[in-house]
């Protein structure tokens, strides 16, 4: 019988999605589950987005350019500027989702077998995408203890070597929801300049920012213009995951260039989606206002109810929503799937992602659970009274 490729065998699973047969069977339990493991916001998606598609007037579904359709990339180039980014049109290559534009982004720096560090924990899909691009990771360990702030300068220049390509951010971080501090986004410019590297930053959590703080761009930093390549997505700004409209987004020309022609091979990004995000681009900045508001809200009940659990220990997050948490287990991978397959409390239990898919290095955060805030306050309440109650009678 014929064998899948290496690379095939070697992608990881999703830490976020491997668990679904056991929730699936837990449904069939009849166990109500509460879905702390992925980041679907339950917030509606903006009604003037909906209302563009239902009230579209095609006759034909044809395709759109394969950088996207020109008004759309006016209107996302005019909403960077409205947050200080200076770019223009033609400095954006409309994706399938922000997963496609890391694809792009990796596969246009970085040739087979060379490097890109990355801040971990890190979003897991970035391993997968490192894979099909055939791109190694080279991991510089961020700790719960620090609040998984940036480690410092020697961290990285000791990691840097003749194929080390660039350096990859999510601001503000999935899974630990770190916000960067405009002095962190300025050293590491000076990292990138003075090693002559690129910088990537997802920024697709850029409006979900906490206790006043701002968020800060690669590109607000003029010197970055060669250097610098932006990913952001629709999904989480205006709740719309199912759109998969993403985007690209980098001065560099040559950068542009190169990818464009990954972007032609498959032909251009979904037409009906792109008419819902160009019309979300309308939302009023009271969506949110009250969005950021619940968010806030959200983590500061998960947070102050997870300190209540002896031996837990939860990072601080300042954006996006989530949240890595450390237990007192051997290995969450063990303790979620038993949540799942032989615990609940009055029928019901909870979901989690094991923090293990979300390093590279092993061994590392086997012990610690991602939890995403999407659920209202009461759920979440519900759901860390039901964890504390789970660890009290979980024996590894």
């Amino acid at each position: 019988m014929p064998s899948v490729s290496k690379k095939g065998q070697s992608m990881p699973e999703s830490p976020i999605r491997k668990l679904a047969p056991f929730a699936e069977q837990a449904y069939k339990e009849k166990k109500i589950v509460y879905h702390l493991n992925i980041g679907q916001p339950d917030i509606k998606s903006p009604e003037i987005a909906m209302d563009a598609v239902a009230n579209h007037h095609l006759d034909i579904l044809a395709y759109t350019r394969s950088e996207g359709s020109e008004e759309y990339r006016k209107k996302i180039a005019a909403y960077y500027q409205k947050n200080n980014i200076p770019v223009s049109a033609n400095d954006i290559i409309v994706t399938t989702g922000g997963s496609e534009a890391l694809l792009f982004a990796m596969s246009t720096v970085a040739d087979t077998g060379d490097e890109i560090i990355i801040p971990e924990p890190f979003y897991a899909n970035y391993n997968g995408f490192a894979t099909a691009a055939g791109v190694t990771i080279v991991p510089v360990i961020s700790k719960i203890d620090d609040n998984f702030a940036l480690p410092p300068i020697s961290e990285f220049e000791k990691l840097i070597t003749p194929r080390t390509k660039a350096i990859l951010i999510c601001n503000p971080g999935n899974p630990t929801g770190y916000l960067y501090s405009k002095e962190e986004i300025q050293t590491l410019a000076e990292i990138v300049k003075k090693h002559n590297l690129f910088l990537v930053a997802d920024e697709v959590y850029r409006e979900f920012t906490y206790d006043g703080a701002k968020h800060y761009s690669i590109l607000e930093e003029e010197s970055m213009a060669d250097y610098g390549i932006i990913v952001d997505s629709v999904s989480k700004r205006y709740s719309m995951c199912g759109a998969r409209i993403g985007c690209l987004v980098s001065r560099n020309k040559e950068v542009m260039q190169a990818a464009l022609k990954f972007a032609q091979a498959r032909l251009s990004p979904p037409t009906f989606a792109q008419i819902a995000s160009e019309a979300a681009l309308e939302t009023p900045q009271s969506y949110f206002d009250e969005v950021i508001n619940e968010y806030q809200d959200r983590r500061n009940t998960l947070v102050n109810a997870l300190k209540e659990i002896p031996g837990v220990k939860v990072g601080e997050p300042k954006g996006a929503f989530y949240c890595i948490v450390e237990l007192p287990v051997k290995n969450s991978d063990d303790f979620a799937r038993w949540l799942l397959e032989k615990f609940d409390d009055n029928g019901e239990t909870v979901m989690v992602a094991p923090a293990a898919g979300f390093y590279s290095t092993p061994g590392v955060g086997i012990n610690q659970i991602r939890i995403a805030y999407v659920l209202k306050k009461e759920s979440l309440i519900r759901a860390v009274e039901i964890l504390k109650i789970a660890l009290s009678k979980y024996k590894d």
